[in-house]
């Protein structure tokens, strides 16, 4: 269920940064950070 947001994150998230460009560093920031968090909380084990 989660991975079919991913398509329309990203859509609405090109159209933010069309928009609002100055917001670009913000978006890359969450971005990687979510990814992060998502990579060590889908991982068994931490080490």
């Amino acid at each position: 269920m989660i991975p079919m947001l991913f398509p329309i994150v990203s859509i609405v998230t090109g159209i933010l940064i069309l928009l609002f460009p100055d917001i670009l560093n913000y978006v890359i920031a969450v971005y990687l950070i979510l990814i992060g968090v998502v990579g060590l909380v889908g991982r068994r084990n931490f080490f």
